[in-house]
């Protein structure tokens, strides 16, 4: 083993048979690696299971570690993936949970695992969605599992599939029409959904054309949920949660915690950044959360923390692809409820219409709709609501800041008949408005008063904001009617805010808590607004578009990008970004626009602090380092779907402007995919001016365009800042500057070796050209 390399750990592969069904005759061959302790005779052993749609080599990287830790580890494809024989049955007591018995019988005869008695090995399980389902329900039916850590998992997969935010039950639920349609549909190879059991896919087609659960989907489906059997989980529980996750939400762990906690197991609860929507996934700590609890559970040799911790992102740094994380903890966990604010809300009776067809349909939360990030920076506001389909209540502005952690609740009064959904806003103080999560809470009314349980989140309002509650007829990720219908919604109580002042977060950055984040989680960190702190004496006024101060970043390989910067922009110029390759413009453009966290400094636009997904983003329009579009959509539904991502009216939209700037003609209802480099170009500024913003931050604009249309472009940002907006320009085109830019900041080695207007940077007679390589020379 070379220096530093990781301790090399010993594997075998193996089928293993085990006997399952509910008369225990089918006979199905499990696919297993197990994974031998390092550095140790025999160890604890841990079952890893994988989550739906995978297999056991999803998590090799994780039983690698375990191993290293001097665990012995088996990972094993579930009936019906991979290479595992079988069809798949949703982690039933008959089938998946005697599979994993037979697989701790299996390791109760390895050598290299500790034993508590004869056949009784000292055994943990793990693992995510799936897999961590069926540690749950192994739990209640084998004793001999000894600690458990599953996470972002259900309690009810019926309460899942077919939620109620009044608390009705599946029964009256809504039906999560995208997420069972992946969960059926997918890898339909062998049946008509897949490699399901007959009767499974038989439940889910019926379902599916009715949009309500049966009384038997109901009873299946409580038969492979936690919660059927939650009287009978005794074992020590890490239970991992995500807070980017429409499909298994918060309260699923809330109902588990609650039920294991009364059976008297110690239990501990995390709220993390990620989820099955995306977001942080941080892996290597939740990782590491979870090899400290088997740590403390199995061995005894860490100490024992439960109670209740929530993660929170504390910035963003997409250059090196790592999410600053903070951690909040509490000795108890609060459950959804704790220590209540009341917040009035105002707004009246509203009335508001499900269309004919449920279409078009607001968009909340999706499976994949986090891509949807990549197509600009939102300012949080990626879900749309559709006009007239919403009524909105406000609270008034909070004259101190509100951290919900919790579940909101509210009374309404409904006439009508059918679903409905409840979504939380942030409004700041301009008016523009955020969801502080990406998820609504569904529920069915038939007349009368219902009190509404909102989705559980752990969010900060900041002190002049607005809560905002938005009742809507649509959504995208659920079954609803295709009849037209109307409803008449009036809130009747407060808005109760559950918080939890007992939490407390580390006073300084935990550099230990940084991790790498994929790029499809990019869209979720943007959606997290995160509060700043003035800097004292740091400018305030809300009239200049943009004000640097001392901007430095430096990257891991320790080149300083940008260094010291300072320069600001006032109303009604274009000013140009001037530098060679590798001056800092790109870097500083990207923390602009709130996708790189400095390491000193600060940046704000009207007065507001630039932080990931600050509500002040919504006022830039920007186009960075290349067009991003879905290349399979015309130029028209491109600029559409950016739009009502953005959450705004369609006549704020500006939209016969936009395409003026892309004169695309008729390719404009062509694919994307078809375009040339300059029609791209196009279009993406058009996207930028969407909205027509106050700050228009664009890189170089003309990469593509033939002379005609730099030209044409030139007058369009000219007249642009005319109209009192603002405009910056990174561009290696001098000339171009020099007849459109009306200011310059000239940077060289991450510094500004110049700032000021064209005229004076070129003084009398020179060339922008001749002046900038005179300026550039004497700072090398």
């Amino acid at each position: 083993m070379a220096g530093g390399d990781p301790p090399r750990v010993a594997t075998s592969s193996q089928r293993i048979a085990v006997v399952d069904g509910p008369k225990d005759d089918q006979h199905v061959t499990l696919d297993t690696t197990f994974y031998r302790p390092v550095g140790r005779v025999k160890g604890p052993a841990i079952l890893l299971g994988h989550g739906f749609g995978g297999s056991k080599r999803d998590v090799a990287g994780e039983a690698r570690d375990l191993a290293r830790a001097g665990y012995a580890v088996l990972a094993w494809s579930a009936r019906g993936f991979g290479r595992s024989t079988g069809q798949i049955a949703l982690n039933s007591p008959d089938y998946e949970v005697k599979d994993v018995r037979q697989l701790i019988d299996w390791l109760a005869k390895r050598p290299e695992v500790v034993l508590d008695g004869p056949g009784d090995p000292r055994v943990g399980m793990a693992g995510e969605s799936y897999g961590g389902a069926i540690a749950l329900m192994t739990a209640a039916y084998d004793r001999r599992v000894d600690a458990i850590a599953p996470q972002i998992t259900w309690n009810s997969l019926a309460d899942a599939l077919f939620p109620s935010a009044t608390g009705a039950g599946p029964s009256d639920g809504v039906f999560k029409k995208l997420w069972a349609g992946l969960f059926f549909t997918s890898g339909a190879d062998r049946t008509a959904c897949g490699r399901f059991l007959p009767s499974l896919c038989d439940m889910y087609q019926e379902v599916a054309e009715k949009g309500r659960p049966t009384s038997s989907a109901i009873e299946t489906l409580r038969r492979s949920s936690p919660a059927s059997v939650a009287d009978r989980i005794k074992v020590p529980t890490l239970l991992i949660q995500g807070q980017a996750d429409s499909l298994f939400p918060l309260n699923q762990a809330d109902a588990n915690a609650r039920a294991i906690a009364r059976n008297g197991a110690p239990v501990k609860v995390v709220w993390f950044q990620g989820g099955h929507d995306g977001g942080d996934p941080e892996t290597e700590r939740v990782e590491g959360l979870v090899r400290d609890f088997f740590d403390a559970r199995l061995r005894g040799s860490a100490p024992v923390l439960d109670g209740f911790t929530v993660t929170r992102a504390g910035g963003l740094d997409s250059s090196t692809q790592e999410v600053v994380v903070e951690e909040a903890t509490t000795s108890r966990y609060p459950g959804l409820s704790d220590d209540p604010v009341a917040m009035r809300l105002a707004g009246g009776e509203q009335t508001i219409f499900n269309p004919a067809g449920g279409s078009p349909a607001s968009i909340s939360a999706m499976p994949g709709l986090g891509a949807l990030g990549s197509l600009g920076a939102l300012g949080g506001s990626l879900p749309s609501d559709m006009p007239g389909q919403t009524a909105t209540f406000d609270s008034p502005p909070l004259d101190h800041p509100v951290r919900l952690t919790g579940a909101a609740t509210v009374r309404l009064k409904v006439q009508g008949d059918g679903p409905l959904f409840a979504k939380l806003y942030d409004v700041a103080p301009d008016g523009r408005a955020a969801p502080a999560r990406r998820l609504a809470a569904p529920f069915r009314v038939s007349g009368g008063e219902v009190t509404v349980t909102l989705p559980a989140m752990d969010y900060r309002f900041d002190r002049g904001h607005r809560l905002r509650l938005v009742i809507a007829t649509t959504d995208m990720g659920f079954a609803t009617p295709a009849a037209p219908s109307s409803y008449k919604v009036q809130v009747v109580s407060p808005l109760s805010v559950p918080t939890v002042p007992s939490l407390t977060t580390a006073s300084s950055p935990l550099p230990a808590w940084v991790w790498g984040l994929p790029a499809v989680a990019l869209a979720v960190a943007l959606a997290i607004l995160l509060p700043g702190r003035r800097r004292r004496g740091a400018s305030t006024d809300s009239d200049v578009p943009l004000e640097i101060t001392g901007l430095t970043k430096a990257y891991k390989n320790g080149h300083l990008a940008v260094a010291d910067l300072s320069f600001r922009v006032e109303k009604g110029q274009v000013l140009g970004l001037l530098g060679p390759n590798g001056a800092g413009k790109t870097t500083t453009l990207r923390m602009l626009m709130g996708l790189i966290h400095p390491d000193s400094g600060e940046i704000r636009i009207f007065g507001q602090r630039v932080t990931p997904g600050a509500p002040v983003l919504s006022r830039l329009g920007s186009f960075v380092e290349g067009p991003g579009f879905l290349p399979h959509l015309s130029g028209r539904d491109n600029l559409d779907l950016y739009w009502r991502a953005t959450g705004r009216p369609l006549d704020e939209a500006h939209l016969d402007e936009a395409l003026q700037i892309a004169n695309l003609g008729s390719a404009l209802d062509r694919a994307v995919r078809t375009y040339s480099q300059g029609m791209r170009q196009r279009l993406a500024i058009a996207q930028a001016m969407l909205g027509l913003p106050d700050l228009l931050v664009l890189d170089e604009p003309t990469n593509g365009l033939d002379p005609p249309q730099i030209r044409e472009m030139r007058e369009v940002l000219v007249r642009y800042a005319a109209a009192g907006r603002t405009v910056i320009v990174s561009s290696h085109l001098l000339a171009e500057v020099e007849q459109t830019c009306t200011h310059a900041v000239v940077m060289a080695g991450g510094r500004r070796v110049a700032a000021g207007p064209v005229s004076e940077i070129t003084g009398s007679g020179r060339r922008l050209e001749d002046a900038f390589l005179e300026i550039i020379g004497e700072s090398s």
